[in-house]
């Protein structure tokens, strides 16, 4: 089998055949997975003591989120994990009240400008542009709700700031709300050429991408994975192989039951499950590459700044932490041109490359959050260390209600 089109899918995390021969016992829901936190120290530059701290917040921010933003009502401006110039963390609550509030240990509430409702409409506004033209202009990769700055941050490459303006003036998006960020790469699915044996999706058994497994799921009695929707185009029906290419033996296990990626000319998801043949077994695992493989016991969203770690057949695990969310982005090809306009993604600071697209993205204590659709830069130096990368998954939630999915749990 060998590849026949330019670079267009992130391998997923795990291989199908390293989450059907995945043996590890699980972890109690509470704990962090021992491959889980010696990553987590690793790329996100954390002392035992910071991580504990860290893990604490964490669990504050997962518990008071959903009050603490009832309580602000129309004035909540977003929330998110913030790691503080002595290594500690916080959770902070953006509002626009002005009336005195006072927030248990932790928890921080900041006074802001504009509410979170204020920027999403202007994010809309902008989706909605691209929906018009179909695609962003050349030169604009992303746009995303920030709460972090209180502004709609838009991704722009270099020298193509003019296009940028350009492109914000035509929408009916507030001008007063945005703000511009140079990105040195423009963001990619990260396929790789055929060439391994891990998990090969192919319209005819003699071309195709290498991606990677997301999470084992069911629908009725059938059983499957959850991936990214461009590792077959968008397209159901195409077949998936473990083992190599066809003609050196490899093996079909299942096909794409459904699958959705944007073409260059519209916007929308990227997402898709496959469904195995039986005598195949998926473990709700997902593989930690020779560090143990990690349980997941549920799909609970992690807030913005939590810590995320991601597995893939490429570059094995890294972790980083979720920048944004609801993040549209628009990808190029290695020509530059575009390549889909996709929306829902969430922006993380983990590494990845070429081959891991579809794969897994999980906390530290077992929660699924999404399988990965692009990005860009590498894992390589310092891109690849304490967080520094640039990565979107597709949210795990989303892809299990589109499909009717349950997601494999581990005991």
């Amino acid at each position: 089998m060998s590849i026949s089109k330019s670079l267009r899918v992130f391998t997923p995390l795990a291989a199908a055949m390293a989450l059907a021969i995945a043996s590890a016992s699980a972890t109690a829901a509470d704990a962090v997975d021992p491959a889980l936190k010696a990553a987590m120290q690793r790329d996100l530059g954390l002392s035992g003591t910071q991580l504990a701290q860290y893990l604490k917040i964490e669990r504050l921010a997962a518990q008071q989120q959903k009050s603490l933003q009832s309580t602000q009502g129309r004035h909540f401006a977003g929330s998110w994990i913030e790691r503080q110039g002595d290594g500690s963390f916080r959770y902070v609550v953006a509002t626009t009240s002005i009336a005195p509030q006072q927030a248990t240990a932790g928890v921080e509430i900041r006074r802001v400008d504009h509410s979170l409702a204020d920027l999403e409409a202007a994010k809309a506004e902008l989706d909605h542009a691209a929906d018009r033209s179909g695609r962003a202009p050349q030169g604009v990769y992303s746009w995303r709700v920030d709460p972090q700055t209180n502004s709609v941050v838009v991704g722009v490459g270099n020298g193509a700031q003019k296009a940028a303006i350009d492109f914000v003036a035509a929408s009916a998006a507030d001008a007063g709300l945005i703000r511009f960020e140079t990105m040195a790469d423009a963001p990619r699915l990260l396929a790789t050429l055929l060439g391994g044996s891990e998990y090969i999706s192919s319209p005819d058994g003699q071309s195709g991408y290498y991606c990677s497994v997301g999470f084992s799921v069911t629908q009725g009695g059938n059983q499957g994975f959850a991936t990214a929707g461009h590792c077959s185009e968008g397209e159901a029906g195409w077949g998936v192989y473990v083992s190599g290419g066809k003609r050196k033996g490899a093996t079909r296990i299942g096909s794409f039951a459904a699958s959705t990626m944007p073409d260059n000319n519209q916007t929308g998801p990227d997402r898709a499950w496959v469904q195995v043949d039986s005598g195949n077994t998926l473990q709700p695992l997902v593989s930690g590459y020779g560090s143990g493989d990690v349980a997941v016991h549920g799909s609970t969203e992690a807030a913005i700044g939590a810590a995320v770690c991601r597995s893939g057949r490429t570059t094995g695990w890294h972790c980083g932490a979720i920048r944004a969310k609801n993040v549209t982005v628009s990808y190029v090809d290695q020509s530059g041109n575009p390549d889909g306009t996709v929306t829902g993604l969430t922006q993380t600071s983990a590494c990845a490359e070429g081959g891991d697209s579809g794969g897994s993205f999980i906390t530290g204590t077992g929660q699924g959050q999404g399988v990965l659709s692009g990005g860009s830069g590498s894992c390589k130096g310092k891109q690849g260390k304490n967080g520094g990368g640039n990565t979107y998954y597709s949210p795990l939630n989303p892809i299990l209600q589109s499909y009717n999915l349950t997601l494999k749990l581990s005991p």
